[in-house]
């Protein structure tokens, strides 16, 4: 296959182009050089890919941060969203657009409502989540008016090497290992009982060509491992592998305005018409988050970042 990704210098980017190429695809992909939100550079991007694929996932992804930039995360997650459909239907009409979502757009899940399906009501509490239940009403309406081949994913929480430390596992492993090399006894938290459904970004990102290849468009897919952990566990299991023993201390500045208490999600839906499951265990993938952040700050005892 011939593809094309948005968002290709980020994390699950990174990933996701890796893999595509292990597979054989032929893969171009843009970050920051092109604006989603300019329909007109998108549709030359996508032309000059000649894709068959086009997955799209630029977008502000950061939850606590959108409560800070509400504005910016609407504009480039609802309105690039919007343009990068816009350009693919101007360029190509067979091409498969994976337009990436995340698995806040349900909300606060009821506990009955758990595992959550995909047709679970939408009940976004974060600006990030509300502009990405509205990208995915514009996608799912693509489907609808347009006839275009459109799939619509849900990752639920995904970690691994290589994942911005301000993000929550990557943010603990940091603190962890700083806390070790100064000889801390104490380690700084945000809220650590809620629990969230997390996956290696290596099978994320496994699960998101399979689903280009397998599923039928106006699709709508979790993407998830189906199992929640506490954050306090993830924790205790990053300490394990560091091989210290740290007091947990709630920091104020860490605490979300709003949290949701627990995320589970089925993967049922995805098992079904594409075959995929979760293949890495979780310590595996704290490990390698744990080995990346050591080999990317040649870090020295008592040293901050």
């Amino acid at each position: 296959m011939r593809a094309f990704v948005t968002g290709g210098g980020g994390f699950v980017g990174r990933w996701l182009v890796a893999h595509l190429e292990a597979c054989g695809d032929t893969v171009v992909a843009r970050d920051a050089e092109t604006d989603v939100t300019d329909e007109d550079a998108v549709a030359l991007a996508i032309d000059e890919a000649s894709a068959d694929v086009i997955y799209h996932l630029a977008a502000r992804t950061h939850v606590g941060e959108s409560w800070r930039a509400p504005l910016d995360v609407l504009r480039v997650n609802v309105l690039g969203t919007a343009a990068v459909l816009a350009a693919a239907r101007r360029v190509t009409s067979v091409a498969r657009v994976v337009v990436v979502s995340s698995a806040e757009v349900y909300g606060a899940v009821a506990p009955g409502e758990l595992p959550v399906t995909e047709s679970v009501p939408l009940r976004p509490v974060t600006p990030y989540a509300a502009s990405k239940a509205a990208a995915e009403a514009v996608a799912l309406q693509a489907w609808r008016g347009y006839g275009q081949h459109v799939v619509v994913v849900r990752p639920f929480n995904h970690v691994g090497p290589g994942q911005a430390p301000t993000f929550a596992v990557p943010a603990l492993a940091r603190r962890i290992l700083d806390a070790r090399y100064a000889g801390s006894a104490e380690l700084a938290v945000g809220t650590v009982t809620t629990r969230r459904d997390f996956t290696d970004v290596r099978d994320v990102v496994r699960a998101y060509r399979l689903i280009a290849a397998r599923a039928a468009p106006g699709g709508v897919y979790n993407v998830c491992s189906g199992r929640d952990i506490a954050i306090s566990e993830i924790a205790n299991r990053l300490m394990a592998l560091c091989g210290v023993e740290l007091h947990m201390v709630t920091d104020p500045a860490l605490v979300r305005p709003i949290d949701v208490p627990v995320v589970r999600g089925d993967p049922s839906r995805v098992r079904a018409d594409t075959g995929w499951k979760p293949e890495i265990p979780l310590d595996d993938t704290l490990r390698d988050v744990l080995a990346g952040l050591e080999r990317s700050t040649d870090q020295v005892p008592g040293e901050a970042t």
